[in-house]
């Protein structure tokens, strides 16, 4: 492979940097960064961090707040030929050093205000906010004059979720993240003209790799804040400075229980993203009922695909609210049982994925690896049914359908129809071990008001058919989340076999 034929993460920006080098790339704070001087600054970053004896191939872990240095780190790391393992900010103890252990960190950049939580004797260096940063060291870097990445190389080793086990890294290459920005580039209708703001952790893959560095490829100026503030976020929107948004339903749900979203002036907001875990349908009618002029895109996927799979498009939602859309670009899927066989349109079948956005299979798991990727698919973990125009709908993930005396119920289907009742804010539906029934529905319920567990019962036996109904109702004041919002039902799970608080 000749140089000139590379594709390289970093290399989004250096072309964008040349295409158009005085456009506004990033706004943080009060600082901004121009096309050309974010290219400069990664170039320099990159000789810092081969500086410290760093060479390619060596894990640098990344544990810090959303700012321009954090990604200004990746990308260094990227030109560098580092692989970058981005790690949630929120954890602490055993949760922290699992994925700088097991990943094999050389270094670990962070914050000074989440240093004193790394493992001892974690070798660190702080990100910004004191002199002897990265970010303060860059204007006195050398630009970057070293060996060059190839397009099969590792660039990030992506931690799952970690719903059901401890997190695994995801190896992504420089070619696998590539093809996924052309795929959401595509799929997501991101254009230079767009002015989106990045609220959502930039360790997650949805924020950083299905928006943020796609935005950077096509040139737009792009708002990174600290997190999914609704008084800072609705303010853009209305200063004319944001005019699209990706946020989890939890973000969109919190928005639009505000007492001052029915009258902000949201007419500037054009492009709504939502992703990440499901979204419930009567939350989305609420939604596009308030917001009519908005084109809504649902977004699919997982870390292991970098991430986004499938999109439901702002033209097809009418009949269809509950569906995750059609693979991408690069994406090919299908639909099989347990045996790995085809299932035809309309029945539920585990979605199989074949793409070059795929992860390599898991760092340092080759038993997980292989349990993964089978005759060349990779086996999602997600249940879906699949109609004649090719439109998906996610009926669970394989390990939370409940078996109720026999008969397959999922736990969607039950979420949703007791979102329909207007004192529900959130809802969880696990199945529980039972003598009787084998699994008994349960729901974990958070109120946005005053409602007793034999009202929800019965308001979902309206609905669903008697063995589909909850069993039981726990009514709780929040539910467990991972860091990109996802509900943790194997933790509610836990916690209810066991008795203990929720």
């Amino acid at each position: 492979m000749t140089p000139g034929h590379r594709s390289t993460v970093d290399g989004v920006l250096r072309r964008s940097a040349r295409r158009t080098p005085a456009r506004t790339a990033v706004e943080y704070g009060d600082r901004s960064w121009s096309y050309a001087a974010l290219d400069d600054a990664v170039s320099r970053a990159a000789s810092l961090l081969r500086a410290r004896g760093l060479v390619p191939g060596d894990r640098v872990a990344a544990y810090g707040h959303n700012s321009d240095a954090y990604l200004i780190a990746f990308l260094a790391c990227a030109r560098a030929g580092l692989v970058h393992v981005p790690v949630n900010q929120n954890l602490t103890g055993d949760d922290l050093a699992h994925p700088v252990r097991q990943s094999g960190s050389a270094l670990v950049l962070t914050d000074p205000d989440l240093a004193h939580r790394l493992p001892g004797g974690t070798p660190s260096w702080a990100l910004r906010d004191t002199d002897g940063s990265l970010l303060a060291a860059l204007p006195s870097a050398p630009p970057y004059d070293g060996p060059v990445p190839h397009a099969e190389d590792l660039v990030q080793l992506l931690y799952t979720s970690g719903t059901t086990a401890l997190p695994k890294g995801a190896m992504m290459t420089h070619r696998a993240l590539v093809h996924a920005y052309l795929s959401a580039i595509t799929a997501l209708d991101l254009s230079a003209d767009d002015r989106p703001a990045h609220a959502l952790p930039l360790y997650h893959s949805a924020q950083m790799h299905v928006f943020l560095l796609p935005y950077l490829a096509v040139g737009a100026t792009n708002t990174v804040l600290d997190a999914p503030d609704g008084d800072r976020v609705l303010d853009l929107v209305e200063a004319g400075r944001v005019d699209s948004l990706f946020a989890p339903p939890t973000v969109w749900i919190a928005l639009a229980g505000r007492p001052d979203f029915a009258h902000r002036d949201l007419t500037g907001l054009r492009k709504v993203y939502y992703g990440a875990s499901v979204m419930p349908v009567p939350v989305l009618e609420r939604l596009r009922a308030r917001l009519p002029h908005l084109a809504f895109y649902n977004c699919f996927g997982q870390s292991e695909i970098g991430p986004l799979a499938m999109v439901l498009g702002p033209g097809e939602h009418e009949g269809r609210l509950d569906s995750c859309g059609r693979p991408v670009l690069f994406v090919e899927a299908r639909l099989a049982d347990e045996h790995g066989q085809d299932v035809p349109d309309g029945t539920p079948g585990e979605i199989l994925y074949r793409s070059p956005q795929l992860c390599e299979g898991y760092w340092d798991r080759p038993e997980e690896s292989a349990e993964a990727f089978r005759d060349g698919w990779f086996r999602s973990g997600d249940l879906a049914v699949r109609d004649a125009d090719g439109f998906h709908t996610v009926v669970d993930r394989v390990k939370d359908v409940i078996n109720s005396g026999g008969v397959l119920v999922a736990s969607r289907q039950v979420e949703d129809a007791l979102h329909t009742h207007p004192a529900v804010a959130e809802a969880a539906v696990v199945g529980l071990p039972d003598e009787q029934w084998i699994e008994a529905v349960t729901a974990v319920v958070v109120a946005r008001g005053e409602v007793t567990e034999a009202e929800l019962i019965a308001h979902a036996r309206a609905r669903l058919s008697p063995f589909k109904a909850p069993k039981r109702v726990v009514l709780v004041d929040a539910l467990p989340r991972n860091a990109s919002g996802k509900i943790l039902k194997r933790e509610l799970r836990d916690r209810l076999r066991d008795d203990a608080p929720l």
